[in-house]
């Protein structure tokens, strides 16, 4: 516990709002996940069947995606609940489109016979050309649908 106060107190002044910011939605999206039906949670996002494209992202912008990123994942493995894949997309998109920053979350499938769970799902977002959640084992999943915020 006391490890996790000194990481927090290291954070800039910046960075302990987007955790404050981060960890207080990863908490609405776990509730919203577990609550709303996906189609409505999705409402707002345009939906591609393939690949979408991104306009590439000024330094700026791309320092604070990273950042934003990272924030998520630290916020996540300090929450009380389940803060899987999806709920941290949907985070990411929020807090993201928030700072009119576009970006796209994926949506894929792996099927593994020699598991007990004969199918499992993965999510991840991505800003221009980079991931922001979800990055780890990505590549064993198929794409079955992307969703897009801003431009």
């Amino acid at each position: 516990m006391l490890k996790l106060i000194r990481k927090f107190r290291d954070l800039s002044s910046n960075e302990k709002r987007l955790f404050i910011e981060a960890w207080l939605t990863l908490g609405f999206m776990r509730g919203a996940i577990l609550t709303i039906p996906f189609k409505r949670l999705t409402r707002s996002l345009e939906q591609h069947q393939n690949d979408a494209e991104l306009t590439p992202l000024s330094r700026e912008k791309s320092h604070l995606a990273i950042t934003t990123g990272k924030i998520i994942s630290q916020a996540a493995n300090n929450t009380p609940w389940q803060s899987s894949c999806l709920v941290q997309s949907f985070t990411a998109q929020r807090m993201l489109e928030k700072r009119n920053i576009p970006g796209v979350f994926y949506l894929g499938v792996r099927k593994d016979e020699t598991a007990e769970e004969k199918m499992s799902a993965h999510a991840w977002s991505r800003c221009g050309d980079m991931i922001i959640t979800g990055d780890k084992g990505r590549e064993d999943f198929t794409v079955i649908s992307t969703f897009r915020w801003g431009q």
